[in-house]
Protein backbone atom coordinates (compact mmCIF):
# COMPACT_ATOMS: atom_id res chain seq x y z
CA UNK A 1 0.00 0.00 0.00
CA UNK A 2 3.49 2.34 0.82
CA UNK A 3 4.46 2.40 -2.44
CA UNK A 4 1.13 2.34 -4.25
CA UNK A 5 0.86 5.90 -2.33
CA UNK A 6 4.29 6.79 -3.04
CA UNK A 7 3.49 6.11 -6.80
CA UNK A 8 0.46 8.55 -6.68
CA UNK A 9 2.66 11.03 -5.30
CA UNK A 10 5.41 10.72 -8.04
CA UNK A 11 2.62 11.40 -10.71
CA UNK A 12 1.31 14.08 -9.03
CA UNK A 13 5.11 15.28 -9.08
CA UNK A 14 5.53 14.37 -12.51
CA UNK A 15 2.83 16.78 -13.76
CA UNK A 16 4.26 19.50 -11.89
CA UNK A 17 7.17 19.88 -14.50
CA UNK A 18 10.04 21.68 -13.60
CA UNK A 19 8.12 22.29 -10.30
CA UNK A 20 5.61 25.37 -8.61
CA UNK A 21 7.67 28.08 -9.49
CA UNK A 22 8.03 27.37 -12.67
CA UNK A 23 4.56 26.54 -13.79
CA UNK A 24 3.62 29.85 -12.22
CA UNK A 25 5.75 31.88 -14.51
CA UNK A 26 4.14 29.78 -17.68
CA UNK A 27 0.88 30.89 -16.36
CA UNK A 28 1.93 34.56 -15.90
CA UNK A 29 3.83 34.56 -19.41
CA UNK A 30 0.10 33.65 -20.15
CA UNK A 31 0.44 30.41 -21.32
CA UNK A 32 -0.67 27.26 -20.13
CA UNK A 33 1.61 23.97 -19.14
CA UNK A 34 1.67 21.03 -21.16
CA UNK A 35 -0.90 19.12 -19.01
CA UNK A 36 -3.25 21.47 -19.38
CA UNK A 37 -3.45 21.79 -22.87
CA UNK A 38 -3.19 17.92 -23.32
CA UNK A 39 -6.22 17.89 -21.02
CA UNK A 40 -8.18 20.65 -22.97
CA UNK A 41 -7.65 18.97 -26.31
CA UNK A 42 -8.38 15.37 -25.35
CA UNK A 43 -11.82 13.94 -24.38
CA UNK A 44 -11.87 13.18 -20.79
CA UNK A 45 -10.86 9.92 -19.23
CA UNK A 46 -9.76 8.79 -23.28
CA UNK A 47 -5.40 9.60 -22.76
CA UNK A 48 -3.10 7.38 -22.57
CA UNK A 49 0.70 8.22 -21.89
CA UNK A 50 3.68 6.73 -22.61
CA UNK A 51 7.02 7.40 -21.94
CA UNK A 52 6.03 8.69 -18.55
CA UNK A 53 9.57 7.97 -16.44
CA UNK A 54 12.18 8.30 -19.37
CA UNK A 55 15.25 10.36 -18.49
CA UNK A 56 18.32 11.54 -20.16
CA UNK A 57 21.50 9.88 -19.16
CA UNK A 58 23.13 11.65 -16.33
CA UNK A 59 26.29 11.59 -17.57
CA UNK A 60 25.57 14.63 -20.52
CA UNK A 61 27.59 18.22 -19.33
CA UNK A 62 26.22 19.65 -16.25
CA UNK A 63 22.80 17.30 -16.36
CA UNK A 64 23.39 15.03 -13.35
CA UNK A 65 21.13 17.08 -11.35
CA UNK A 66 18.92 18.54 -13.84
CA UNK A 67 16.46 15.22 -14.24
CA UNK A 68 12.97 15.11 -14.46
CA UNK A 69 10.85 12.53 -15.36
CA UNK A 70 9.43 12.37 -19.03
CA UNK A 71 12.63 14.39 -19.85
CA UNK A 72 10.44 17.61 -21.15
CA UNK A 73 7.76 16.15 -23.27
CA UNK A 74 4.52 13.82 -22.49
CA UNK A 75 3.41 11.81 -25.32
CA UNK A 76 0.84 9.51 -25.68
CA UNK A 77 -2.56 8.83 -27.25
CA UNK A 78 -6.26 9.88 -26.66
CA UNK A 79 -9.48 10.74 -28.70
CA UNK A 80 -10.72 14.00 -29.75
CA UNK A 81 -14.21 14.25 -30.34
CA UNK A 82 -14.46 10.52 -30.27
CA UNK A 83 -11.34 10.14 -33.09
CA UNK A 84 -8.21 8.52 -31.77
CA UNK A 85 -5.52 10.84 -32.08
CA UNK A 86 -1.93 10.98 -31.18
CA UNK A 87 -0.17 13.79 -29.29
CA UNK A 88 2.78 15.35 -28.17
CA UNK A 89 3.58 17.97 -25.49
CA UNK A 90 6.81 20.07 -24.94
CA UNK A 91 6.64 21.36 -21.21
CA UNK A 92 8.79 24.81 -21.26
CA UNK A 93 8.97 24.26 -17.73
CA UNK A 94 12.36 21.87 -17.59
CA UNK A 95 14.61 23.23 -19.11
CA UNK A 96 12.82 25.45 -21.62
CA UNK A 97 11.41 22.79 -23.44
CA UNK A 98 14.65 22.11 -24.84
CA UNK A 99 15.04 18.48 -26.84
CA UNK A 100 17.45 16.14 -25.60
CA UNK A 101 18.33 12.68 -27.24
CA UNK A 102 15.80 11.22 -24.88
CA UNK A 103 12.96 13.70 -25.54
CA UNK A 104 13.16 13.03 -29.71
CA UNK A 105 13.07 9.52 -28.75
CA UNK A 106 9.61 9.86 -27.48
CA UNK A 107 8.07 12.00 -30.27
CA UNK A 108 9.95 9.80 -33.10
CA UNK A 109 8.26 6.69 -31.00
CA UNK A 110 5.33 8.80 -30.69
CA UNK A 111 5.28 9.25 -34.84
CA UNK A 112 5.49 5.76 -35.54
CA UNK A 113 3.15 4.53 -33.66
CA UNK A 114 0.51 6.92 -34.98
CA UNK A 115 1.58 5.27 -38.87
CA UNK A 116 0.85 1.98 -37.17
CA UNK A 117 -2.50 2.81 -35.52
CA UNK A 118 -3.48 5.14 -38.83
CA UNK A 119 -4.66 8.18 -36.49
CA UNK A 120 -3.38 11.67 -36.95
CA UNK A 121 -0.35 13.24 -34.84
CA UNK A 122 -1.02 16.45 -33.31
CA UNK A 123 1.96 18.68 -31.78
CA UNK A 124 1.76 20.90 -29.19
CA UNK A 125 5.40 23.03 -29.55
CA UNK A 126 7.06 24.84 -26.64
CA UNK A 127 10.77 24.37 -26.60
CA UNK A 128 13.86 26.75 -26.27
CA UNK A 129 15.37 24.82 -28.82
CA UNK A 130 18.53 21.51 -29.13
CA UNK A 131 19.45 20.75 -25.51
CA UNK A 132 23.01 22.62 -25.94
CA UNK A 133 24.48 20.15 -22.77
CA UNK A 134 24.12 16.94 -25.30
CA UNK A 135 25.78 18.07 -28.02
CA UNK A 136 25.20 15.84 -31.25
CA UNK A 137 23.25 13.45 -29.49
CA UNK A 138 20.34 16.02 -29.58
CA UNK A 139 21.03 16.72 -33.18
CA UNK A 140 20.77 13.05 -33.59
CA UNK A 141 17.56 13.14 -31.85
CA UNK A 142 16.14 15.95 -34.03
CA UNK A 143 17.22 14.02 -37.38
CA UNK A 144 15.25 11.57 -36.23
CA UNK A 145 12.05 13.68 -35.86
CA UNK A 146 12.39 15.06 -39.18
CA UNK A 147 12.72 11.64 -40.78
CA UNK A 148 9.57 10.38 -39.54
CA UNK A 149 7.62 13.62 -40.52
CA UNK A 150 8.77 12.82 -43.70
CA UNK A 151 7.56 9.25 -43.64
CA UNK A 152 4.44 9.59 -41.85
CA UNK A 153 3.51 12.84 -44.84
CA UNK A 154 0.62 11.80 -46.80
CA UNK A 155 0.20 9.00 -44.40
CA UNK A 156 -1.90 10.21 -41.24
CA UNK A 157 -2.40 14.52 -40.58
CA UNK A 158 0.15 16.13 -38.95
CA UNK A 159 -1.19 19.01 -37.27
CA UNK A 160 1.42 21.19 -34.92
CA UNK A 161 0.88 24.30 -32.60
CA UNK A 162 3.40 26.51 -32.05
CA UNK A 163 2.44 27.86 -27.99
CA UNK A 164 5.88 29.64 -27.09
CA UNK A 165 9.63 29.71 -28.26
CA UNK A 166 10.69 27.67 -31.31
CA UNK A 167 14.35 28.06 -32.57
CA UNK A 168 16.52 27.04 -34.83
CA UNK A 169 16.64 23.36 -36.17
CA UNK A 170 13.43 22.46 -33.86
CA UNK A 171 11.48 24.72 -36.84
CA UNK A 172 12.04 21.94 -39.57
CA UNK A 173 9.83 19.69 -38.08
CA UNK A 174 6.64 22.05 -37.60
CA UNK A 175 7.76 22.52 -41.47
CA UNK A 176 7.00 18.99 -42.60
CA UNK A 177 4.19 18.53 -40.84
CA UNK A 178 0.88 19.54 -43.14
CA UNK A 179 -0.52 22.61 -40.66
CA UNK A 180 0.92 24.85 -38.11
CA UNK A 181 -1.22 26.96 -35.97
CA UNK A 182 0.58 29.80 -33.99
CA UNK A 183 -0.16 31.77 -31.28
CA UNK A 184 -0.21 35.83 -31.28
CA UNK A 185 2.51 37.18 -29.15
CA UNK A 186 3.43 33.72 -27.15
CA UNK A 187 5.08 32.00 -30.34
CA UNK A 188 7.75 33.06 -32.75
CA UNK A 189 9.82 30.62 -35.19
CA UNK A 190 13.02 31.45 -36.82
CA UNK A 191 16.32 30.16 -37.69
CA UNK A 192 18.36 32.02 -35.93
CA UNK A 193 17.44 34.38 -32.93
CA UNK A 194 17.68 38.57 -33.10
CA UNK A 195 20.84 38.60 -31.57
CA UNK A 196 22.68 36.83 -33.77
CA UNK A 197 20.50 38.50 -36.76
CA UNK A 198 21.74 42.12 -35.31
CA UNK A 199 25.59 40.09 -35.21
CA UNK A 200 25.37 38.93 -38.61
CA UNK A 201 23.86 41.86 -40.94
CA UNK A 202 23.59 44.87 -38.21
CA UNK A 203 19.51 44.81 -38.33
CA UNK A 204 17.41 45.36 -35.19
CA UNK A 205 14.55 43.30 -34.98
CA UNK A 206 12.63 41.80 -31.86
CA UNK A 207 11.32 38.63 -31.48
CA UNK A 208 7.67 39.40 -32.81
CA UNK A 209 9.06 40.95 -35.97
CA UNK A 210 11.36 38.78 -36.65
CA UNK A 211 9.23 35.71 -36.37
CA UNK A 212 5.66 36.32 -34.56
CA UNK A 213 2.78 34.63 -35.57
CA UNK A 214 1.79 37.60 -37.76
CA UNK A 215 4.54 37.47 -39.38
CA UNK A 216 4.54 33.85 -40.68
CA UNK A 217 0.90 34.17 -41.23
CA UNK A 218 1.15 36.84 -43.51
CA UNK A 219 4.12 37.35 -45.24
CA UNK A 220 6.30 34.20 -44.83
CA UNK A 221 3.44 31.87 -45.20
CA UNK A 222 4.68 29.12 -42.58
CA UNK A 223 1.64 29.35 -40.55
CA UNK A 224 -1.44 28.27 -41.95
CA UNK A 225 -3.48 29.44 -38.77
CA UNK A 226 -3.50 32.08 -35.76
CA UNK A 227 -4.96 32.19 -32.39
CA UNK A 228 -5.50 34.29 -29.52
CA UNK A 229 -4.31 32.03 -26.84
CA UNK A 230 -3.54 28.47 -26.39
CA UNK A 231 -7.37 27.89 -25.54
CA UNK A 232 -7.73 28.83 -29.19
CA UNK A 233 -5.31 27.25 -30.70
CA UNK A 234 -6.75 23.99 -29.20
CA UNK A 235 -10.08 24.92 -30.77
CA UNK A 236 -8.79 25.42 -33.97
CA UNK A 237 -7.04 22.18 -33.69
CA UNK A 238 -10.10 20.49 -33.33
CA UNK A 239 -12.32 22.22 -36.31
CA UNK A 240 -9.32 21.22 -38.59
CA UNK A 241 -9.47 18.02 -37.12
CA UNK A 242 -13.24 17.46 -38.04
CA UNK A 243 -12.37 18.05 -41.56
CA UNK A 244 -9.38 15.57 -42.14
CA UNK A 245 -10.00 11.48 -42.26
CA UNK A 246 -7.71 9.61 -39.58
CA UNK A 247 -5.33 8.55 -42.53
CA UNK A 248 -4.86 8.40 -46.42
CA UNK A 249 -6.91 5.26 -46.37
CA UNK A 250 -10.23 6.66 -44.88
CA UNK A 251 -12.41 9.30 -46.51
CA UNK A 252 -13.18 12.21 -44.35
CA UNK A 253 -15.87 12.53 -41.80
CA UNK A 254 -19.35 13.18 -43.25
CA UNK A 255 -21.38 15.35 -41.42
CA UNK A 256 -24.97 16.04 -41.97
CA UNK A 257 -25.30 19.62 -41.83
CA UNK A 258 -29.17 20.33 -42.42
CA UNK A 259 -28.50 22.29 -45.70
CA UNK A 260 -30.73 21.77 -48.75
CA UNK A 261 -28.91 19.98 -51.13
CA UNK A 262 -31.13 21.53 -53.90
CA UNK A 263 -30.94 25.20 -52.53
CA UNK A 264 -30.86 27.98 -54.94
CA UNK A 265 -29.58 31.52 -54.49
CA UNK A 266 -31.08 33.98 -57.15
CA UNK A 267 -28.09 36.65 -56.04
CA UNK A 268 -25.55 34.51 -57.72
CA UNK A 269 -26.62 35.34 -61.13
CA UNK A 270 -25.73 38.52 -60.33
CA UNK A 271 -23.16 39.07 -57.94
CA UNK A 272 -20.45 38.49 -60.91
CA UNK A 273 -20.36 42.66 -62.39
CA UNK A 274 -21.00 43.63 -65.61
CA UNK A 275 -17.56 45.63 -65.96
CA UNK A 276 -14.77 42.81 -66.53
CA UNK A 277 -12.59 45.22 -64.49
CA UNK A 278 -14.39 45.38 -61.59
CA UNK A 279 -13.85 43.33 -58.57
CA UNK A 280 -16.07 41.50 -56.31
CA UNK A 281 -15.62 38.68 -53.48
CA UNK A 282 -15.21 35.22 -54.23
CA UNK A 283 -15.86 34.06 -50.75
CA UNK A 284 -19.47 35.07 -51.50
CA UNK A 285 -19.75 32.72 -54.30
CA UNK A 286 -18.04 29.82 -52.07
CA UNK A 287 -20.49 30.87 -49.06
CA UNK A 288 -23.36 30.76 -50.86
CA UNK A 289 -22.24 27.44 -52.69
CA UNK A 290 -21.32 25.14 -49.80
CA UNK A 291 -23.04 23.68 -46.43
CA UNK A 292 -23.49 27.31 -44.58
CA UNK A 293 -20.98 27.96 -42.10
CA UNK A 294 -18.82 25.05 -43.18
CA UNK A 295 -16.36 26.78 -45.61
CA UNK A 296 -13.01 27.25 -43.50
CA UNK A 297 -10.03 28.59 -44.66
CA UNK A 298 -6.83 27.81 -44.75
CA UNK A 299 -3.51 30.37 -44.71
CA UNK A 300 -6.65 33.32 -45.16
CA UNK A 301 -3.61 35.86 -44.08
CA UNK A 302 -0.94 34.72 -46.87
CA UNK A 303 -1.49 35.36 -50.72
CA UNK A 304 -5.07 36.87 -50.54
CA UNK A 305 -5.01 36.90 -53.90
CA UNK A 306 -5.76 32.96 -53.53
CA UNK A 307 -8.28 31.03 -51.49
CA UNK A 308 -7.85 27.77 -50.16
CA UNK A 309 -9.55 26.10 -47.39
CA UNK A 310 -12.43 22.99 -46.75
CA UNK A 311 -15.93 22.83 -47.01
CA UNK A 312 -19.03 20.49 -47.02
CA UNK A 313 -20.98 20.21 -49.93
CA UNK A 314 -24.13 18.41 -48.60
CA UNK A 315 -22.67 16.89 -45.71
CA UNK A 316 -19.17 15.63 -47.34
CA UNK A 317 -16.00 17.13 -47.08
CA UNK A 318 -14.23 18.88 -49.96
CA UNK A 319 -11.55 21.16 -50.59
CA UNK A 320 -11.75 24.87 -52.43
CA UNK A 321 -9.76 26.75 -54.46
CA UNK A 322 -10.09 29.68 -55.80
CA UNK A 323 -8.98 33.27 -57.51
CA UNK A 324 -9.57 36.32 -54.81
CA UNK A 325 -9.91 39.47 -57.42
CA UNK A 326 -10.42 41.78 -54.57
CA UNK A 327 -6.82 41.29 -54.47
CA UNK A 328 -4.03 41.31 -57.61
CA UNK A 329 -7.19 40.96 -60.12
CA UNK A 330 -6.91 37.06 -58.61
CA UNK A 331 -3.56 36.99 -60.89
CA UNK A 332 -1.10 34.15 -59.58
CA UNK A 333 2.10 35.09 -58.28
CA UNK A 334 5.06 33.38 -56.42
CA UNK A 335 3.26 33.25 -52.81
CA UNK A 336 -0.32 32.55 -54.56
CA UNK A 337 1.42 29.13 -56.43
CA UNK A 338 3.20 27.81 -53.45
CA UNK A 339 -0.21 28.36 -51.14
CA UNK A 340 -1.91 26.39 -53.71
CA UNK A 341 -0.02 23.59 -55.11
CA UNK A 342 0.24 22.60 -51.50
CA UNK A 343 -3.18 22.72 -50.77
CA UNK A 344 -3.74 20.61 -53.70
CA UNK A 345 -0.98 17.75 -52.98
CA UNK A 346 -2.73 17.86 -49.04
CA UNK A 347 -6.41 17.46 -50.39
CA UNK A 348 -5.39 14.26 -53.21
CA UNK A 349 -3.17 12.98 -50.40
CA UNK A 350 -5.96 12.16 -48.30
CA UNK A 351 -9.29 11.58 -50.64
CA UNK A 352 -10.29 15.14 -50.25
CA UNK A 353 -12.19 15.78 -53.90
CA UNK A 354 -11.72 19.27 -55.23
CA UNK A 355 -13.75 22.35 -56.51
CA UNK A 356 -11.87 24.90 -58.25
CA UNK A 357 -13.64 28.65 -58.90
CA UNK A 358 -11.54 30.19 -61.88
CA UNK A 359 -11.50 33.92 -62.09
CA UNK A 360 -7.42 34.72 -63.29
CA UNK A 361 -6.25 37.34 -65.78
CA UNK A 362 -3.00 35.45 -65.84
CA UNK A 363 0.10 35.27 -63.95
CA UNK A 364 1.59 38.15 -62.34
CA UNK A 365 3.77 39.98 -64.47
CA UNK A 366 6.98 42.08 -63.67
CA UNK A 367 10.72 41.51 -63.18
CA UNK A 368 9.91 40.75 -59.02
CA UNK A 369 7.92 37.81 -59.67
CA UNK A 370 10.14 37.13 -63.12
CA UNK A 371 13.61 37.15 -61.34
CA UNK A 372 11.55 35.71 -57.76
CA UNK A 373 11.05 31.97 -59.92
CA UNK A 374 7.45 32.43 -61.09
CA UNK A 375 8.05 30.17 -63.52
CA UNK A 376 9.20 27.69 -61.71
CA UNK A 377 6.99 28.21 -58.89
CA UNK A 378 3.80 28.73 -61.01
CA UNK A 379 4.59 24.99 -62.37
CA UNK A 380 4.02 23.80 -58.70
CA UNK A 381 0.10 24.06 -59.67
CA UNK A 382 0.08 22.26 -62.53
CA UNK A 383 2.15 19.09 -61.18
CA UNK A 384 0.17 19.06 -58.51
CA UNK A 385 -3.04 19.17 -60.16
CA UNK A 386 -1.81 17.25 -63.08
CA UNK A 387 -0.48 14.19 -59.83
CA UNK A 388 -3.79 14.37 -58.08
CA UNK A 389 -6.46 11.72 -58.89
CA UNK A 390 -8.97 12.67 -56.16
CA UNK A 391 -12.84 13.77 -57.99
CA UNK A 392 -11.45 17.26 -59.35
CA UNK A 393 -14.80 19.97 -60.31
CA UNK A 394 -13.64 23.35 -62.04
CA UNK A 395 -16.05 26.16 -62.52
CA UNK A 396 -15.17 28.71 -64.51
CA UNK A 397 -16.51 32.40 -62.99
CA UNK A 398 -14.96 34.65 -65.44
CA UNK A 399 -11.30 35.48 -66.63
CA UNK A 400 -9.81 32.11 -67.21
CA UNK A 401 -6.51 33.66 -69.78
CA UNK A 402 -3.42 31.75 -71.07
CA UNK A 403 -1.01 29.48 -68.83
CA UNK A 404 -3.33 29.94 -65.69
CA UNK A 405 -6.04 28.92 -66.94
CA UNK A 406 -4.31 25.53 -67.65
CA UNK A 407 -3.45 25.44 -64.24
CA UNK A 408 -6.10 26.16 -62.55
CA UNK A 409 -7.97 22.72 -62.67
CA UNK A 410 -8.43 22.72 -66.66
CA UNK A 411 -9.77 19.27 -68.46
CA UNK A 412 -6.25 19.60 -70.25
CA UNK A 413 -4.75 18.34 -66.74
CA UNK A 414 -7.17 16.09 -65.65
CA UNK A 415 -9.95 17.81 -64.31
CA UNK A 416 -13.43 15.61 -64.23
CA UNK A 417 -15.80 17.92 -65.13
CA UNK A 418 -15.27 21.22 -65.97
CA UNK A 419 -18.27 23.87 -65.60
CA UNK A 420 -18.44 27.49 -66.78
CA UNK A 421 -20.69 30.54 -65.62
CA UNK A 422 -22.10 32.77 -68.30
CA UNK A 423 -19.49 35.33 -67.60
CA UNK A 424 -16.91 33.02 -68.34
CA UNK A 425 -13.83 34.35 -70.57
CA UNK A 426 -11.68 31.62 -71.58
CA UNK A 427 -8.53 32.51 -74.02
CA UNK A 428 -5.36 33.07 -74.29
CA UNK A 429 -5.21 36.52 -73.25
CA UNK A 430 -7.93 39.50 -72.62
CA UNK A 431 -9.84 40.72 -75.37
CA UNK A 432 -7.96 44.06 -75.22
CA UNK A 433 -4.24 42.45 -75.49
CA UNK A 434 -5.29 39.80 -78.24
CA UNK A 435 -6.52 42.66 -80.66
CA UNK A 436 -3.24 44.50 -80.12
CA UNK A 437 -1.60 41.31 -81.42
CA UNK A 438 -4.63 40.35 -84.44
CA UNK A 439 -5.10 43.43 -85.88
CA UNK A 440 -1.63 45.43 -85.20
CA UNK A 441 -1.55 46.21 -88.79
CA UNK A 442 -4.55 47.97 -88.86
CA UNK A 443 -4.51 49.90 -85.61
CA UNK A 444 -1.20 51.22 -86.53
CA UNK A 445 -2.40 52.99 -89.81
CA UNK A 446 -5.15 54.20 -88.06
CA UNK A 447 -5.50 58.03 -86.60
CA UNK A 448 -5.74 58.16 -82.98
CA UNK A 449 -9.94 58.69 -82.90
CA UNK A 450 -10.42 55.92 -84.99
CA UNK A 451 -8.31 53.78 -83.56
CA UNK A 452 -10.56 54.36 -80.48
CA UNK A 453 -13.55 53.13 -82.05
CA UNK A 454 -11.46 50.43 -84.05
CA UNK A 455 -10.25 48.82 -80.47
CA UNK A 456 -13.67 48.95 -79.23
CA UNK A 457 -14.91 47.43 -82.18
CA UNK A 458 -12.30 44.31 -82.51
CA UNK A 459 -12.55 43.70 -78.73
CA UNK A 460 -16.36 43.22 -79.10
CA UNK A 461 -15.76 40.88 -81.93
CA UNK A 462 -12.88 38.86 -80.07
CA UNK A 463 -15.17 39.14 -76.91
CA UNK A 464 -18.24 37.02 -78.79
CA UNK A 465 -15.71 34.68 -80.88
CA UNK A 466 -13.49 33.66 -78.67
CA UNK A 467 -13.56 35.27 -75.00
CA UNK A 468 -16.78 33.52 -73.69
CA UNK A 469 -17.39 29.78 -72.29
CA UNK A 470 -19.19 28.43 -75.47
CA UNK A 471 -16.23 28.09 -77.88
CA UNK A 472 -14.21 26.33 -75.05
CA UNK A 473 -17.92 24.15 -74.37
CA UNK A 474 -17.89 23.47 -78.74
CA UNK A 475 -14.77 21.64 -77.80
CA UNK A 476 -15.54 19.66 -75.34
CA UNK A 477 -13.03 21.87 -72.39
CA UNK A 478 -16.12 22.86 -70.58
CA UNK A 479 -19.14 20.54 -69.77
CA UNK A 480 -21.77 22.88 -69.72
CA UNK A 481 -22.38 26.05 -68.66
CA UNK A 482 -24.73 26.86 -65.62
CA UNK A 483 -26.91 29.12 -64.67
CA UNK A 484 -24.97 30.81 -61.28
CA UNK A 485 -28.45 30.18 -58.96
CA UNK A 486 -27.91 26.38 -60.24
CA UNK A 487 -24.00 25.74 -59.07
CA UNK A 488 -25.01 24.20 -55.21
CA UNK A 489 -27.48 21.75 -56.89
CA UNK A 490 -25.29 20.76 -60.11
CA UNK A 491 -22.21 20.73 -58.03
CA UNK A 492 -24.21 18.14 -55.68
CA UNK A 493 -25.25 15.91 -58.23
CA UNK A 494 -21.90 15.79 -59.72
CA UNK A 495 -20.07 15.17 -56.56
CA UNK A 496 -22.19 12.36 -56.01
CA UNK A 497 -21.15 10.35 -59.21
CA UNK A 498 -17.74 11.25 -58.85
CA UNK A 499 -17.35 10.07 -54.69
CA UNK A 500 -17.48 6.18 -56.61
CA UNK A 501 -14.09 7.24 -58.73
CA UNK A 502 -11.52 4.74 -57.14
CA UNK A 503 -9.52 4.35 -60.67
CA UNK A 504 -5.63 5.39 -60.93
CA UNK A 505 -4.05 6.72 -63.67
CA UNK A 506 -1.54 4.74 -65.72
CA UNK A 507 1.50 6.25 -64.60
CA UNK A 508 4.99 5.52 -66.22
CA UNK A 509 6.98 3.16 -63.89
CA UNK A 510 8.93 5.22 -61.62
CA UNK A 511 9.87 5.96 -57.53
CA UNK A 512 8.54 9.14 -57.74
CA UNK A 513 8.45 12.70 -60.10
CA UNK A 514 10.53 15.62 -59.91
CA UNK A 515 8.40 18.44 -58.64
CA UNK A 516 9.77 21.89 -59.17
CA UNK A 517 10.03 23.18 -55.82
Amino acid sequence: MRRVEELKQLREQIKLGGGVDKVKKQHDAGKLTAWERIELLVDRDTFVEFGRFVTHRATELGMSSRVAYGDGVIIGVGEVDGRKVAVYAQDFTFMGGSVGEMHATKIAYLIELAMKLGIPIIGLNDSGGARIQEGVDSLKGYGEIFYRNVMASGVVPQIVAIMGPCAGGAVYSPALADFIIMVRKTSYMFITGPKVVKAATGEDVTFESLGGAEVHAEKSGVAHFIANDDRDAISLIKKLLSYLPSNNLEDPPYVDTGDDPNREDEALNSIVPEDPEEPYDMREIITRVFDRGSFFEVQEFFAPNAITGFARLAGYVVGVVANQPMFMAGSLDINSSDKISRFVTFCDAFNIPLFTFVDVPGFLPGTVQEHGGVIRHGAKIIYAYSQSIVPKVTVIVRKAYGGAYIALGSKHLGADVVYAWPSAEIAVMGPEGAVEVIYKDKLEKADPEEREELVKSFVSEYRSRFANPYFPAGRGYVDDVLVPSETRSVLVRTLSFLLSKRERKAHPSKKHGVPPV
